[in-house]
């Protein structure tokens, strides 16, 4: 049974910074194409970053720049690291795996979600 859960959210301030963790279980980052998605109010859901299974990495243009994706195998934890985080970063922020070992930015193409955890700039 894969289970992911997020944590890290919070409210900041334009220009602050956040860090979001992804703890697994049944599944292993060291096999898995894992990814950073958010969903804002009204709005369909979007990748923001993404980490191969070797540990290639992608951006959305919107974030490049600002947020890094990183993680820990031997934690089995995924982060991502947000600076210089703006009002248009607000969403409820899920980490996502996908076996397929596609590089992919479409949540179409993940399996496991987590529950998400709320990010609020102001």
């Amino acid at each position: 049974h894969v289970q992911l859960v997020e944590s890290g959210g919070g409210s900041v301030q334009a220009g602050g910074s956040l860090r979001l963790s992804c703890a697994a279980s049944g599944l292993t980052y060291s096999r898995y194409c894992m990814g950073w998605f958010r969903q804002a109010p009204g709005k369909e859901r979007e990748g923001v970053a993404i980490i191969g299974s070797s540990g290639s990495t992608g951006y959305a243009d919107s974030v490049k720049g600002r947020f890094t994706i990183s993680k820990d195998n031997a934690k089995n934890t995924l982060y991502l690291q947000m600076n210089s985080l703006q009002p248009e970063d607000t969403a409820m922020y899920y980490c996502a795996g996908n076996s397929k070992g596609t590089l992919s930015l479409s949540p179409d193409d993940y399996t496991y979600w987590g529950q998400g955890t709320q990010v609020t700039v102001s």
